[in-house]
């Protein structure tokens, strides 16, 4: 399939590479997907469907490996707190009704225009810094398989030709069984399933709101769109120009509004998934092709053989496969390039990312980078003066 002129994104290639790039993300995308199923107990097809539909349409539209993610927020309180599957949906149709609105209003490129590129540094690397964090604490549970995968990630480095995730991730599996290292544990999982929620209780709404809704919306501005956004025009330049922070809350907020209500968790876009395809070997929209695809035939597989297939990734092995995405996102062009100014900005940025989170960082940076434009003005003055 060849790109015409004035196509944006790349045509679809296929290779090995691509393959390879098209397994980047499952360190983020696998330890959320399959919690949500094994701990929450929601049902596996309707969630694992849902990042096939959304994955399938976000290549065919973007043309370039755009990543679909979790909402890790929501995630996160899910696996800790749960939620009962009315509350879920709910969010879900509530953080894509926002972020359509936002999109087709323009509103969202708005704010994004007034974000300084300090910021911007500093929430990559804090970004970076929080999913390395995520990595090593998933290589403590087999170091052994961990330091060896991590190991055939490196050497791959040297050798960009050869599909590392897909080496890595068949190495981490073998040492897995070898080693006698198990899986997530799931129960009996039953066949394909829509499972239309009930409407939630005012209860329900309530927390919906307090504890999935506002916290995802903050993360999903910085990290799903505004960072989305900035990380492509970084890689592909002019081919990335119609990733743009509108276009990529509309396909987020149209993917929550449509699927969430038949049992999918609610997704995104993210930076780090960006990163993650693109560091193993991702150019074109055939990664995430090809791993929607993969999603949606593991869904139909009968009696929950899809579901056993993906849990028999060790942690261990995703876990280098993120740490490699996660350096690959934290050490940009745009850190080493800015001016020793603007380091302050970026640290105390960094900093509040992985103490906090990117809402809270958003807020330090932007005061900080205020304080730091002052100060440079200060010393231009006394400079003129002098």
């Amino acid at each position: 399939m060849e790109a015409t002129a004035g196509t944006r994104g790349e045509k679809f290639l296929f290779n090995l590479r691509e393959l390879g790039g098209a397994l980047g993300d499952l360190g983020t995308l696998l330890p959320l997907m399959l919690g949500a199923i094994a701990l929450v107990g929601l049902a596996p097809a309707p969630v694992m469907i849902g990042f096939a539909v959304f994955y399938i349409s976000t290549a065919l539209y973007y043309r370039l490996p755009i990543p679909v993610q979790p909402m890790k927020a929501v995630a996160a309180v899910l696996l800790t707190s749960g939620i009962m599957p009315a509350g879920l949906a709910v969010s879900g149709v509530m953080i894509g009704a926002v972020l359509l609105v936002l999109g087709t209003t323009g509103w969202i490129t708005r704010i994004a225009r007034v974000v300084p590129q300090s910021v911007l540094a500093g929430l990559q690397a804090g970004l970076g810094l929080t999913l390395a964090l995520v990595s090593l604490d998933m290589m403590a549970t087999s170091p052994p398989i961990a330091l060896a995968t991590l190991g055939l990630l490196v050497g791959f480095l040297f050798a960009p030709r050869f599909p590392s995730a897909l080496i890595g991730l068949a190495a981490a599996i073998a040492l897995a069984q070898l080693l006698d290292v198990p899986g997530m544990p799931f129960g009996t999982v039953e066949a394909v399933a829509f499972p239309i929620p009930p409407l939630p209780t005012f209860a329900e709404l309530e927390r919906a709101i307090s504890l999935y809704v506002l916290p995802q919306l903050a993360l999903t501005f910085t990290n799903a769109i505004l960072l989305t956004a900035l990380v492509a025009g970084d890689y592909f330049g002019e081919r990335a120009s119609h990733v743009t922070p509108a276009r990529l809350s509309v396909t987020s907020g149209l993917a929550n509004l449509a699927l969430t209500p038949f049992g999918a968790l609610p997704m995104c876009h993210g930076a780090g998934g960006l990163a993650a395809h693109y560091r193993f070997g991702a150019r074109s929209g055939t990664a995430p092709l090809v791993l929607g695809a993969a999603l949606l035939l593991f869904a139909l597989l009968p009696d929950g053989l899809g579901v056993a297939a993906l849990a028999a990734i060790p942690a261990a092995g995703l876990g280098a496969l993120l740490l490699m995405a996660s350096g690959e996102l934290a050490f940009s062009k745009r850190l080493f390039d800015s001016k020793p100014s603007c380091w302050p900005v970026i640290a105390v940025t960094a900093g509040v990312t992985v103490w906090a989170d990117p809402f809270w960082a958003l807020l330090a940076g932007s005061v900080a980078e205020l304080i730091r434009m002052a100060i440079v003005r200060l010393l231009m003055h006394r400079k003129a003066k002098i």
